[in-house]
């Protein structure tokens, strides 16, 4: 009697096995994002050899050199063909793009590089920070755990702070500015416009937005190291302030008659950034 008994119960825990099994997966829940940032728009000059290719709410900066172009930023992860597609608008084919580089690991600026450096064979260049989280598609976030997911995406050279990429006579120098995530890096190189020099910063985020600055557990020198950039920021060499978020520099891509109509120095952008982080507990 006990072993009909047993296999009674094992015909029913099979049977409850086999039907999860078959059950729909469920569904996934992607983050939202909000609509500038994938309204797409046409490339947008902002000097001789360098452009924004991203969308109205996101910076992608294309950089030519007669040894091909380096990509900095992408948008979010949707933007891949749109990037591509921008590229070409310009001239760039996908095996022209020699360089991928970054502002920081978040998955609305670096969403597509994934996908871009498969289709262009780019080498990817990152702080230490930025690799490894871009290495681990943006888990385990210091400030967002895993709600801001993307496809990974493997570093081929880390730089250090001050360090120079140099591509076609095209000189990026890394300045670390941690606080908006551990491996911000702003870069700057110099370009011409109207004949004349024209120094290009593109200076990542300063914002805190909804961070533990003080006391952070996972970041203790949270505080020290925004006080920090604030000052990296400010001693920049920068005649054209960029951002990745176009209107903290003064950006409207969307208006491509006048698409900076309020520049901001970086000087100003440092101290608003101040201000509004004194507010912050």
């Amino acid at each position: 009697m006990s072993r009909l008994l047993l296999l009674l119960a094992c015909v029913l825990l099979c049977n409850t096995a086999f039907a999860q099994s078959t059950a729909v997966l469920p569904q996934a829940e992607a983050y939202t994002t909000r609509e500038s940032w994938r309204q797409p728009t046409p490339p947008v000059r902002i000097a001789d050899n360098t452009w924004n290719i991203g969308t109205v709410g996101l910076s992608a900066l294309l950089v030519r050199t007669d040894a091909g172009a380096i990509l900095i930023d992408g948008g979010v992860p949707q933007a891949a063909d749109m990037l591509l597609a921008n590229m070409q608008s310009l001239g760039v084919a996908p095996a022209d793009l020699e360089l991928i580089l970054s502002s920081h690991a978040h998955g609305d600026h670096v969403g597509p590089l994934a996908a871009v450096k498969r289709a262009t064979g780019a080498r990817v260049v990152n702080s230490a920070e930025s690799a490894w989280l871009m290495a681990h598609g943006g888990a385990d976030d210091i400030h967002f755990g895993d709600a801001i997911l993307y496809p990974p995406v493997q570093t081929d050279r880390v730089v250090r702070d001050g360090e120079v990429v140099e591509l076609g006579g095209m000189r990026l120098t890394a300045h670390f500015m941690s606080g908006h995530t551990p491996g911000s890096t702003a870069w700057t190189w110099t370009d011409t416009k109207d004949g004349k020099p024209v120094r290009i910063a593109y200076v990542d985020s300063l914002t805190a937005p909804g961070y533990t600055v003080h006391g952070n557990p996972r970041y203790p020198r949270l505080a020290e190291d925004y006080a920090r950039s604030f000052d990296v920021v400010r001693a920049l060499p920068c005649d054209v302030l960029v951002t990745p978020h176009p209107d903290f520099s003064g950006w409207n891509y969307a208006d491509a008659g006048n698409p900076q109509p309020e520049p901001v120095s970086c000087r100003a952008y440092a101290d608003r950034a101040e201000a509004a982080l004194a507010d912050v507990k």
